[in-house]
């Protein structure tokens, strides 16, 4: 049965909705940011750029990195544009366009996000690069989805128990990133993560402008957490998403993380652009390595 117009839509030159994309346009490795502005920074390393197209808060550049086609993309902030991105990504891939229907084989892409996190342990302090291995993520994205055959109820349980987290918010979810992109990653340069994924910046991370909190120790009961050794090493806003999508696509993804800010400590990076622009090398050149 084909895909129904109002459930893959396309633009009038073929490409996917929202990306803005024809399958030719997309490199199997992908890197994802969550600003546009980050993309042609990660792009001027490339010897080449072949695909440049911006929609909406999607700044897409593909292009050849010694020697290795990489498609860079922005997200935007938040799972909800992971679940929009990584469902058009996966389109590209894995249905054709023509008939609307899901190919017969499937293609896994390699997909890695370069962002930045706040540690919230004293130990993990700014300028680190962290690299994620599981993530937790308070946004409810895979809820809509069947997704309890990888997810690891059991830390959720024992979270949900440790902190007193409330009944009103998204239960909990723990997802692994991609054991192989993760040892390709990971090395003596970074530190390795359990990164929980927030549905906001301000109130969902524990920040207080004018805009009272229903619980201001729920970082430091985050903080505190611990499973079999495992605690929660940063909070940021899209791993949990793009873990949880890539499993349930069947693509590989890991995420890396440049520490701007300690939550324990209070302090912040000196430069967060030359910060950036470090882990930006350092993961061009473990790609290709």
């Amino acid at each position: 049965m084909s895909i129904q117009a109002s459930e893959l839509i396309l633009n009038a030159d073929g490409s996917i909705y929202h990306l803005n994309l024809l399958p030719e346009d997309l490199a199997q490795t992908v890197i994802t940011v969550g600003d546009p502005e980050r993309v042609p920074k990660i792009t001027r390393h490339f010897s080449k750029i072949e695909v440049q197209k911006h929609k909406r808060e999607f700044n897409i550049h593909t292009g050849i990195y010694k020697g290795k086609r990489i498609t860079v993309m922005s997200t935007g902030m938040g799972t909800d544009n992971i679940d929009i991105a990584f469902t058009e990504l996966d389109a590209l891939v894995n249905i054709d366009f023509q008939k609307r229907k899901v190919k017969e084989n499937l293609t896994s892409l390699d997909i890695i996000r370069i962002g930045t996190t706040g540690s919230i342990q004293e130990d993990i302090p700014v300028d680190a690069f962290l690299v994620s291995e599981l993530a937790m993520g308070f946004d409810g994205l895979l809820h809509f989805y069947q997704s309890e055959q990888f997810l690891k109820e059991a830390i959720s349980e024992e979270f949900v128990k440790q902190t007193g987290w409330s009944s009103k918010k998204a239960f909990p979810y723990v997802v692994e990133g991609s054991p192989e992109l993760f040892e390709k990653m990971h090395s003596e340069e970074t530190v390795a993560g359990f990164t929980a994924t927030n549905i906001g910046f301000y109130g969902p991370q524990g920040r207080v402008l004018r805009l009272p909190i229903p619980d201001e120790k729920m970082n430091e009961k985050i903080a505190k957490f611990n499973y079999e050794g495992r605690r929660i090493t940063n909070l940021e806003m899209e791993t949990s998403g793009i873990y949880g999508m890539s499993k349930l696509l069947g693509h590989k993804a890991i995420s890396m993380n440049a520490v701007l800010a300690n939550r324990a400590t209070g302090e912040f990076t000196k430069d967060p652009s030359a910060l950036a622009d470090g882990l930006i090398e350092y993961t061009l050149d473990r790609i290709v390595s």
